[in-house]
């Protein structure tokens, strides 16, 4: 955690600074915003704490004409309601009373370094690919973290680096899709003064800022291919070269990279370096979409349910039974972002003892049961109820072999949904799956398709 505090206030940024640096941040001062300014172009940081007898309106102003995004934290002495409230106004993101309070300190630097936005599991298929980050969070190896948008793939990429050896040193990420085309070059490499119009100092890039640490490189796959040439040079030689400069900068870095993108097919169409991805590929995190994780919905729901609820100091109710079916029977194509937002509209909507399906809503109103229940898993359902009628004068064998076959001939072959609307485990279907084409039964393959015997 980098921590620029800016201003003069008699003895009481000294304070803020103390405390700060007593909670593990690395803390600078600056007097102006030109020092400010000179700051953050050399080194970066990750908060600004500034004096509300600094013209805020004009530090913003500066920052957004040198691309330069960081949250900023208004200070200021008393309890002088109109100096906060130009403060937010400017564009600070809270404002802090001084003489400071230590846990208000201590609460605002996790709100700004919190790095999860928590990493949290219970399907094996999320299990399988946390066990693997674990395994190589030491190694510098580049990392490549792959999955539908919404998964949690940054929430990863900060697992891995909380759990490296650069655990310590900065966590950089830069968007590569929401940095315009024209900007991505100098935002990572950094610039020269004069290097082009409005470069009016030089400037570090999230490359030189990371040195140490890790930067991740999100979206990847949206940069162009013609920066993606210097990028690998960067990766390969570990060294940079600002815009307009004229000699090489050394820096030591971890790269990780997500896309929610077909690499390979980029590479295949030309518009992903073939080279660029082998050097980014040493190691690959596959993170399942949420509908293939089937037991991380109800957990993750829970911990919405209590995150939200405190925010908002409303009680945490617990999930009826009725909107718990509807949660993991959901499609959720925004996956664990989409969760998280109809669990947030849940809290704020429920008034009873629980929360019921009627709170369990998209974004347009409609309840989730009547607008995301799988196909497959209704089919399954209505499947498993034509077979109970006739279950008469048949074995219990019998009887859970056609509905076995039925639920996965439903779910198109795919064996985590069968298992779950069945209540068993995976490896109990697929020994029982293993026994039935030992017997000559035809079993749906994975994936759909014609049966096949063993």
């Amino acid at each position: 955690m980098r921590l620029l505090i800016v201003g003069t206030l008699k003895g009481q940024l000294t304070v803020a600074t103390r405390i700060a640096m007593n909670k593990g941040a690395a803390v600078t001062n600056a007097e102006s915003i030109d020092q400010a300014l000179a700051v953050l172009r050399s080194r970066g940081a990750d908060l600004l704490m500034v004096d509300v007898a600094i013209d805020i309106r004009e530090l913003v102003t500066q920052l957004e004409a040198e691309h330069i995004h960081i949250p900023i934290v208004a200070c200021g002495t008393g309890t002088d309601a109109r100096a906060a409230v130009d403060a937010i106004r400017a564009g600070a993101k809270e404002y802090i009373p001084l003489p400071p309070d230590p846990e208000l300190i201590a609460a605002v630097l996790a709100a700004v370094t919190d790095d999860a936005r928590e990493l949290i599991y219970r399907d094996e298929s999320m299990a399988h690919v946390v066990k693997l980050a674990q395994q190589i969070a030491p190694s510098d190896a580049s990392v490549l973290i792959t999955g539908e948008s919404g998964t949690g793939k940054e929430v990863l990429a900060r697992f891995l680096h909380s759990r490296s050896n650069r655990a310590r040193a900065p966590f950089i990420a830069v968007n590569c899709a929401a940095v315009p085309e024209h900007l991505l070059e100098s935002e990572l490499f950094g610039h020269e003064k004069g290097a082009f119009t409005g470069a009016v100092a030089r400037r570090i890039g999230k490359f030189e800022e990371a040195t140490g640490g890790t930067l991740l490189l999100d979206e990847i796959s949206e940069m162009d291919v013609r920066l993606q040439a210097k990028l690998l040079r960067a990766i390969q030689e570990r060294v940079i070269d600002r815009v307009g400069g004229n000699r090489p900068v050394p820096v030591d870095i971890r790269i990780v990279a997500t896309s929610n993108r077909n690499l390979i097919e980029a590479v295949r169409e030309n518009k992903f370096r073939e080279d660029l991805l082998f050097r980014l590929n040493v190691v690959n995190l596959k993170i399942p979409p949420l509908r293939d994780r089937p037991a991380d919905v109800l957990e993750l729901a829970t911990h919405f349910i209590k995150k939200y609820a405190e925010a908002n100091g409303v009680p945490a109710r617990a999930l009826s039974a009725e909107a718990r079916r509807a949660l993991v029977l959901g499609r959720w194509p925004g996956n664990v972002r989409e969760l998280e937002n109809t669990l947030h509209r849940a809290v704020l909507l429920a008034s009873g003892d629980e929360i019921g399906i009627d709170g369990i809503v998209t974004p347009d109103g409609m309840r989730l049961d009547q607008s995301r229940a799988q196909p497959a898993v209704a089919h399954a359902a209505m499947a498993a109820e034509a077979v109970t009628r006739a279950l008469v004068g048949r074995t219990v064998a019998d009887v859970e072999r056609d509905l076995i076959l039925e639920t996965l001939k439903h779910c198109l072959g795919n064996r985590t949904h069968a298992a779950n609307i069945l209540g068993i485990s995976i490896r109990t279907l697929r020994n029982k799956l293993n026994e039935y084409s030992g017997d000559g039964v035809n079993v749906p393959p994975p994936g759909g398709g014609e049966s096949r015997a063993a």
